[in-house]
């Protein structure tokens, strides 16, 4: 499974519902994700840009942009990202890889 990170700032509406009644949002998020095959593998409160991180398995894109566009619909948060993730091991295996293409800059 691929892993992405998910990051979110919540709407004033969100931090208000969630500040007069507080709860754990990562384990509301984790049924939607594993409906659509996807694991939560941890999640973070932050302070700055995002209020909230978290590292997802999802099967696929089509499973990732499922959710973001499930979360999105909603209006809880003011924004939403996405990005893929790769490992060490991956990112050795694209640096070979591209060294093998014989691609050269434009002159």
């Amino acid at each position: 499974m691929a892993k992405y990170l998910v990051q979110v700032a919540y709407a004033t509406e969100s931090w208000a519902a969630m500040t007069k009644h507080p709860q754990n949002r990562i384990e509301q998020i984790r049924p939607a994700i594993e409906k659509l095959g996807g694991r939560v593998d941890d999640g973070y409160l932050c302070f700055g840009e995002y209020d909230l991180v978290t590292i997802v398995d999802f099967p696929d894109n089509v499973s990732a942009a499922a959710f973001a566009l499930a979360v999105g619909s909603t209006g809880s948060c003011r924004a939403y990202k996405t990005t893929p993730l790769m490992t060490m091991s991956e990112a050795v295996q694209a640096m070979e890889k591209a060294s093998d293409t014989g691609y050269t800059p434009p002159k």
